[in-house]
């Protein structure tokens, strides 16, 4: 193992390895991995009688924060409230976690810039990863190209939004899991999240061989331009920054008849695949403006074209078979964009072949933007239940719904003087089955889509 030695926190490849390679980092990391064997799902000591070892081993990691703390210094006040809670939460006897005052001291989103390290502690779950409230720890790097500060700063503010690549972290994120949000933290009261960090080199790699499998498949002939992002992990990371920093601000904007995040709200699935499909065409026809803009600077034109490629290739590829058939929203976005484009004749599946015309895709894509947005202006005016009958309308009208559905059959089939509960109970799981093309599609792909489990930016493909 390497000594640490004092470096700055934004640092070079080989800086950032050392402190990846450090005693100190792999005392933490094997400490927390072994305290999440004592856990319980919410946080808590699974067996009083453990807590003696895990008072050790706490002890453990914040002798490891200590000597780590040279590198960030700009997380100062964070990792000295950290180590005030882990001690707390020994000192009560691990019961339920609550780290809220630490979580309230990180605030990545102010110091936005490239290269930085973040060391990460939390006890949390995992977004598509792990449900239990363990104890994870990540070391992380900020990516804030100067083309995105520009865009950030001017057309397409998001001060909430930081991207990351990830360094090294625990078996949480060993998993599907790209994101990591402030409320999938253990604390006791929930305050204004101030932040929200995407982990853009897991997309991209994963992005990367979804589409070379699926391309190959398919016999798919990829547009020179697109082809590039095969070849080149940073070109892909950067696309995906674009895409989720427009995408994110897009829940908060536009003519919306309900809460933009639906937090807490119990309602059909389907209403969460077009909220997120909306925000996904908004980012597709915001790169298509800045793309034809003869003001845009060269690199923002040549993103913006690719950010259309990988919104449509990673929508059609790996959103459509990627989870369980179990309300899959986001699957449930993949299949109604590869059905609207097929139907609209810029998509064809002829002769065990896929083609595009791209130079039609543009404006089927963006009418299908459109579609959405006109749904939610118009429901602005309409009682709930009338606007989940419409959203379930627009999305039926292009993927066939299950033969067995009771919703397919119409509204007078639906208990509509019941509680909204019962009528969205009335949704199957799995409302909208893959089309044929899809579960042939799916048995080609399902070991693929499993291998890009735990995937980073230095993945092999």
């Amino acid at each position: 193992m390497t000594q640490i030695s004092s470096k700055p926190a934004t640092a070079t490849d080989a800086e950032v390895l050392q402190i990846a390679n450090s005693e100190a980092w792999l005392t933490l990391k094997s400490a927390a991995t072994e305290f999440q064997g004592l856990q319980a799902q919410d946080g808590s000591l699974a067996e009083s009688g453990t807590a003696a070892q895990a008072a050790k081993l706490v002890e453990s990691i914040v002798d490891s924060i200590h000597t780590l703390r040279v590198h960030f210094e700009h997380d100062a006040p964070y990792l000295e409230q950290l180590v005030g809670d882990l001690r707390k939460w020994a000192d009560a006897g691990f019961g339920v976690p609550d780290f809220l005052d630490s979580l309230v001291q990180f605030q990545p989103q102010s110091q936005r810039e490239d290269g930085l390290l973040h060391l990460v502690l939390f006890p949390m779950y995992t977004q598509n990863g792990s449900t239990n409230r363990h104890l994870e720890a990540v070391l992380v790097q900020v990516m804030w190209p100067e083309f995105i500060a520009e865009l950030e700063s001017n057309s397409y503010t998001n001060a909430l939004f930081v991207p990351l690549r990830f360094v090294d972290f625990t078996e949480g994120y060993n998993t599907n899991s790209a994101v990591l949000f402030p409320e999938s933290v253990a604390i006791r009261e929930t305050p204004s999240f101030t932040w929200g960090a995407i982990f853009q080199d897991r997309e991209a790699v994963r992005f990367r061989k979804v589409l070379q499998e699926a391309a190959r498949i398919t016999n798919l002939e990829l547009p020179e331009d697109a082809a590039e992002l095969l070849k080149d992990q940073h070109l892909t990371e950067e696309t995906f920054i674009m895409w989720d920093l427009i995408h994110d601000r897009t829940h908060m904007r536009g003519d919306l008849p309900f809460d933009p995040f639906m937090i807490k709200q119990r309602m059909p699935f389907f209403l969460y695949s077009l909220e997120e499909l909306r925000c996904d065409l908004t980012a597709f026809r915001e790169c298509m403006k800045i793309a034809a803009n003869p003001d845009s600077d060269p690199k923002s034109a040549k993103m913006a074209k690719l950010v259309q490629y990988a919104v449509i290739f990673d929508r059609i590829f790996r959103f459509a078979i990627t989870g369980s058939r179990v309300r899959n929203y986001d699957g449930l976005g993949g299949q109604l964009l590869f059905a609207w484009m097929h139907q609209h004749h810029v998509l064809h599946w002829t002769d065990t072949k896929l083609s595009i015309d791209w130079d039609q895709v543009p404006e089927v894509v963006a009418a299908l933007g459109d579609a959405i947005d006109e749904l939610y202006w118009k429901s602005i005016d309409r009682p709930k239940l009338a606007h989940w009958i419409a959203a379930y309308e627009l999305v039926s009208a292009t993927v066939t719904p299950n033969p067995a559905s009771v919703w397919a059959k119409g509204p007078d089939a639906l208990p509509l003087t019941a509680p909204l509960r019962e009528i969205t109970d009335q949704v199957m799981d799995d409302e909208f089955p893959l089309s044929m093309f899809y579960e042939a599609l799916n048995k080609k792909m399902s070991s693929v889509i499993e291998s890009t489990k735990g995937m980073t930016g230095i993945t092999k493909i």
